[in-house]
């Protein structure tokens, strides 16, 4: 049984992140997700970070992002066409530990000659994260733990040259037992529906995300609410 917390973040684990996905299976799991995604705020937390961000920026530079937790490689296809809507010259790479999941996203990223992928543990492999301007975190932190999250942001504060996005979910118990409802009637997997109510079970409440962020050093930290029980969180790297 799936329980919710507001004291405490769930230690519930997602059964995604043990199994091996492929085939129709997957496939399934990522059009659920998707759908997820939308429903809790999609893109656009991520696409307005990266507009913060890149504010001052020179267009003639090019750019390096990555996407920590890639999927099928949705955000990064969302990045580009932002990027190209607005002059920017970017360099995409989506970052994943699950190589049927990156073959899947490298099919549907043929058209976009600036995506690449690559299979990296970003917490066993810290030295194959490649150096960039900017990283992304979509729905990617609340699957660890409070020191596996701060650990992981310092390593990414040393990689980038500009800051991190974090783009997650707040714990609400009214964003739990909306879902529970709402999974039974849009989403197919099992999977989804369970891993979702375990998401929103390890999501973060506000002062969390302000503890983690006063024991990270060299950055400013800006955190904002979001519909729908998002937190948009920037680290710009102080110089």
């Amino acid at each position: 049984m799936i329980t919710f917390s507001n004291k405490y973040r769930s230690e519930q684990q997602e059964v995604m992140d043990d199994l091996d996905f492929q085939g129709s299976e997957m496939r399934d799991l990522l059009d659920d997700l998707r759908i997820v995604n939308k429903w809790l705020g999609g893109n656009y937390i991520t696409i307005d970070g990266l507009q913060k961000l890149l504010k001052h920026k020179n267009k003639t530079d090019k750019i390096t992002i990555l996407d920590l937790g890639c999927g099928d490689g949705e955000l990064l296809r969302k990045c580009a066409e932002f990027g190209i809507q607005n002059n920017f010259n970017f360099e995409l790479i989506g970052l994943d530990f699950n190589k049927n999941i990156l073959q899947f996203a490298e099919s549907q990223s043929k058209e976009y000659s600036n995506i690449k992928f690559l299979k990296v543990d970003v917490f066993s492999e810290e030295k194959l994260i490649p150096n960039c301007d900017i990283a992304l975190c979509t729905l990617f932190l609340h699957h660890f733990s409070k020191d596996k999250i701060q650990n992981l942001l310092q390593v990414l504060l040393n990689k980038t040259s500009i800051g991190i996005i974090i783009n997650d979910l707040k714990r609400s118990r009214q964003a739990f037992n909306l879902f529970k409802i709402g999974s039974q009637l849009f989403l197919k997997t099992e999977t989804a529906r369970h891993d979702g109510l375990v998401s929103v079970a390890r999501g973060f409440k506000k002062e969390e995300l302000e503890r983690m962020s006063k024991k990270i050093p060299n950055q400013q930290s800006e955190i904002h609410w979001r519909w729908a029980y998002r937190y948009q969180w920037i680290l710009k790297k102080e110089l």
